[in-house]
C-alpha cells in the first residue's frame, strides 16, 4: 500500500440481538468465554435510553417475574417461553471489553458484593459486575493482540489494529505514523513527520435482520468524529505534541498536555471536533528505538467516556501494534534486498539474436521468499550463434542466490570465450569446488548455431530439454544426464543434433515437473504432453505464438506443485537460409581489402541492396584492412542478410580492437572510428582461435 495513500474502512458488525436497540453500533451482545458457551454481557445502552420496564426483553434475555422467577445469567437471549419459533438466535461477537452503561448515570465505586458501586444498590441481573469487566478487559487485549500479531506486512499490522479496536474499544480511530518509518538502527534526518496512514470508524448505517440498512442518525445529523483527521503533520521541537509523544504513554486529550497537541496533530478544524471529557485516548506508538506514530482513540459524545483502566488497554494496543510496525519495516526491507537481488541476477531482458526467438519466466517457490538458486541466460556469440543456459543451485536462501550468480557470471565471461559447451560445464565445476564445499548446482548449456540450423548440448545433471516440432510433435531431446556440477573429478560429453526452422526449445528446471504429488520423469512426460496439446491448437503449419506457450507450460501446474522455484527459457529457431548467407576465405596479403569490396559490392547486387554498396564497401575495407596486418592465416568474410545486414569478419589474432581519437598528424587509427559512426552496431568478440570483428547496417 502507499504510503501516503488514506484509506478509510467500515467494521463489520453482527446481526442486532433481539431485544437490542439495532441502533448501538457497539453490537448487542459481547460474550465472554471463560463464561460458557451461553453467557452473554448486555449491550451499552444508547444515551438518554429509558431503563426496560418489568416484564420486558432485555439484553440478558426476559426480565424475571413472579411467574418465571429470577433469570439466570446463562440463558440465551429471546429463549423464554414467549419467544417466536422462528427468532433468529445472536450470533457471538469477538472477545472484548463490555460495554458500559451510558454516560450520565455516573461512574462506579466499589462496594460490597452484589451492590452497584455508583449507588449501593443491589445490581440488577444482567449488569456486569467491575470484575467481569476487567476481565473482559484481558480477553480484549489478548484478542486485539492476537490480530495484530498475525500481520505480516505494514498494512496488515494497521488494519489489525483498527479492527481489533472499532467499535469493540473506539468509535474511530486515527493512524498516524512516521513518514518516512526508519528501519532498524537507521537515525532518521530532518523533521518528525507524522502522516494519517489508516482510519477507521462506525459506519453511519448497518445492515439489519430484515436485509435493509437502519440510520444510526438522521442524515441531517452528521457525527463530528466524521471532520476529524488531517493527512500531514509536521512535529515541532518543544511542541506539545512533541511532549506527549516524548511521554510514550497514553493520555486523555482533555489534559492540557493533549489538549494542546491535538491542533497541531489534526488541525484547529479537527482538534475542534474531539469530543469533550475523557472521549478521546492519545496513545504514542513507539517501536524499540523510537516513536513512530500515534493513535487516536475516540468515542462519540452519546457513549460514556474511557476510564482509567482504558489507558492501560490503550497502551498495550500501542505497544504491540509499535512492535509489530517495526518488525514489518525490517522485514519489509529484508524482503526488498531479497527481491533486488534475486532479480539484479536475472537479466532484465533477453537479447535480440539473429534467427532465433526467446522467452522466459521466473517464478519464485514462494511470495514471502523470493529468492532461489534457479537461473537462466542467453548470451550472444560470434557468429551469430547463441548461448541457452539454464541452471538451478540447490537450496532456497540468500547464499543460494549468491552461488547462483556467481556461476551465472562465471558462464557468461566463459561463453564469450566461445569455448564449447563441455568446455563450460568441466570450468564451472571447478569453480563451484572453489566457492566452497557441497556448493552443488546443476546446469544444461546449449549453442544454436542459426546458419548450420544445429543445436550442440552439454547436460551437468539437469533435467533434459523438450523439443517442440512445427508439425507439432513433442520430443525429450535425448542427451547425457552427466553429473551435477560441483562433484568433481567427471568429464562432461556434448552431443550435436538438428534444430529445424519452426522448432522450439524448451529449457526449464525440475521444479516445473518435480513435486510431493509426482516424479520427474512423470512430470517431464506431462510437459511433452501439455506442448503437444498446446500445438495442435494453431495447426501443424503454424507454431503457437512463444508468450503464450510459455503460460500454457505454466498452467499445468496445479495445486500442492510449487515445490521450488521455476526458470523457464524458450527458444524458437527461425534460422537463416543458405541463400540469405555469403562467406569468402581472403589471403592475408595486401590485395585482400580490395577483393573484399568486389566480392561485397557483387552479393549486395544479387539481394538487390544496392543502396548499401557505398558504405558496406567502406567499412568492409577498413575491417579487413585491420585484420591482414597482423593475420598470418586466411582471414574470413561473411554476409548475412536478415531484418538487419551483418558483416563479419575473423582472423587469428586475439587481440581485440580499440576504438581511439586519432590525431591530425596519425596516419592511421580511424577505421574503427568510421566503423562506429556509420554502423547501426558493431563489436569484437574473442575466439579460442582468434576473433571476430562484426558490424550491422539497416535496410529498407
Amino acid at each position: 500500500m502507499d504510503s501516503t495513500r488514506v484509506t478509510e474502512q467500515p467494521t463489520s458488525f453482527e446481526r442486532p440481538q433481539p431485544g437490542v436497540d439495532p441502533a448501538d453500533p457497539r453490537g448487542a451482545f459481547l460474550r465472554s468465554p471463560a463464561a460458557g458457551a451461553g453467557a452473554a454481557l448486555p449491550a451499552q445502552g444508547r444515551s438518554g435510553a429509558e431503563p426496560p420496564a418489568p416484564g420486558a426483553v432485555t439484553a440478558g434475555g426476559p426480565a424475571p417475574d413472579a411467574a418465571d422467577g429470577p433469570a439466570s445469567e446463562h440463558s440465551q437471549p429471546g429463549a423464554g417461553p414467549d419467544a417466536e419459533p422462528d427468532a433468529h438466535r445472536p450470533r457471538p461477537a469477538p472477545d472484548g471489553i463490555p460495554v458500559q452503561p451510558a454516560d450520565g448515570q455516573g461512574r462506579v465505586d466499589r462496594v460490597p458484593a452484589g451492590k452497584e458501586r455508583r449507588t449501593g444498590q443491589v445490581a440488577r441481573p444482567g449488569r456486569p459486575t467491575p470484575m467481569r469487566r476487567d476481565g473482559d478487559r484481558l480477553r480484549f487485549v489478548g484478542a486485539a493482540t492476537r490480530r495484530i500479531a498475525r500481520g505480516i506486512d505494514l498494512d496488515e499490522i494497521v488494519m489489525g489494529l483498527c479492527r481489533a479496536t472499532v467499535p469493540t474499544f473506539s468509535d474511530a480511530i486515527l493512524v498516524y505514523l512516521r513518514d518516512p518509518l526508519p528501519v532498524g538502527d537507521e537515525r532518521p534526518t530532518g523533521p518528525l513527520v507524522l502522516r494519517l496512514r489508516r482510519t477507521d470508524r462506525i459506519p453511519a448505517e448497518r445492515d439489519t435482520e430484515g436485509g435493509g440498512f437502519m440510520p444510526i442518525a438522521p442524515p441531517e445529523q452528521p457525527s463530528e468524529l466524521d471532520s476529524v483527521g488531517e493527512e500531514l503533520c509536521t512535529v515541532r521541537p518543544g511542541s506539545a505534541l512533541a511532549e506527549v509523544l516524548r511521554g510514550v504513554r497514553p493520555v486523555f486529550t482533555d489534559a492540557p498536555a493533549a489538549r494542546a497537541a491535538l491542533p497541531e496533530l489534526l488541525g484547529e478544524e479537527g482538534a475542534a471536533a474531539v469530543p469533550d471529557g475523557q472521549r478521546a485516548v492519545l496513545a504514542p506508538l513507539r517501536g524499540r528505538r523510537r516513536v513512530i506514530g500515534a493513535a487516536l482513540f475516540l468515542r462519540r459524545p452519546e457513549r460514556i467516556p474511557f476510564e482509567a483502566d482504558d489507558l492501560l488497554v490503550a497502551a498495550q494496543l500501542a505497544t504491540h501494534s509499535a512492535l509489530g510496525i517495526d518488525k514489518a519495516v525490517l522485514y519489509g526491507r529484508e524482503a526488498y534486498i531479497a527481491d533486488e537481488l534475486q532479480r539484479t541476477m536475472l537479466p532484465e531482458t533477453l537479447p535480440r539474436c539473429t534467427g532465433v526467438r526467446l522467452a522466459s519466466r521466473y517464478l519464485p517457490a514462494a511470495e514471502t521468499a523470493r529468492v532461489g538458486g534457479d537461473w537462466y541466460d542467453a548470451i550472444p556469440l560470434p557468429g551469430s550463434r547463441v548461448a541457452l543456459v539454464v541452471g538451478d543451485v540447490m537450496g532456497h536462501s540468500m547464499t543460494s542466490a549468491a552461488i547462483m550468480g556467481q556461476l551465472r557470471t562465471t558462464a557468461q565471461t566463459l561463453a564469450g570465450l566461445d569455448l564449447p559447451p563441455q568446455e563450460v560445464l568441466h570450468h564451472l565445476d571447478e569453480q563451484a569446488q572453489r566457492l566452497g564445499v557441497d556448493r552443488m548446482a546443476t546446469c544444461l548449456y546449449a549453442v544454436y548455431d542459426p546458419v548450420a540450423h544445429r543445436i550442440t548440448v552439454a547436460n551437468a545433471g539437469h533435467p533434459p530439454p523438450v523439443l517442440l516440432h512445427l508439425g507439432g510433435r513433442a520430443e525429450v531431446l535425448r542427451v547425457p544426464a552427466g553429473a551435477p556440477i560441483g562433484v568433481g573429478g567427471v568429464d562432461f560429453e556434448a552431443v550435436e543434433l538438428e534444430a529445424p526452422a519452426g522448432a522450439t526449445l524448451l529449457l526449464y528446471t525440475d521444479g516445473l515437473v518435480e513435486s510431493r504429488l509426482r516424479d520427474v520423469w512423470t512430470g517431464i512426460e506431462q510437459l511433452r504432453e501439455k506442448l503437444a496439446a498446446t500445438a495442435q491448437l494453431t495447426g501443424p503449419d503454424h507454431p503457437p505464438p512463444l508468450e503464450a506457450l510459455c503460460d500454457e507450460v505454466l498452467d499445468m501446474l496445479g495445486p500442492g506443485d510449487r515445490d521450488d522455484d521455476i526458470a523457464l527459457l524458450a527458444a524458437r529457431f527461425d534460422g537463416i537460409a543458405p541463400s540469405d548467407v555469403a562467406y569468402w576465405f581472403l589471403e592475408p596479403e595486401d590485395a585482400a581489402p580490395g577483393r573484399a569490396r568486389r566480392l561485397a559490392r557483387r552479393q549486395l547486387s544479387r539481394w538487390g541492396m544496392d543502396d548499401l554498396s557505398d558504405s558496406v564497401e567502406l567499412l568492409v575495407s577498413e575491417v579487413v584492412t585491420n585484420a591482414v596486418r597482423y593475420a598470418s592465416r586466411p582471414v574470413t568474410l561473411r554476409l548475412l542478410r536478415t531484418d538487419v545486414l551483418r558483416c563479419e569478419v575473423g582472423d587469428d589474432v586475439p587481440q581485440l580492437p580499440r576504438l581511439r581519437q586519432a590525431r591530425a598528424t596519425d596516419e592511421g587509427g580511424r577505421g574503427l572510428y568510421l566503423v562506429n559512426r556509420l554502423a547501426r552496431r558493431w563489436g569484437a568478440t574473442r575466439l579460442s582461435t582468434g576473433k571476430v570483428v562484426w558490424f550491422e547496417l539497416n535496410h529498407g
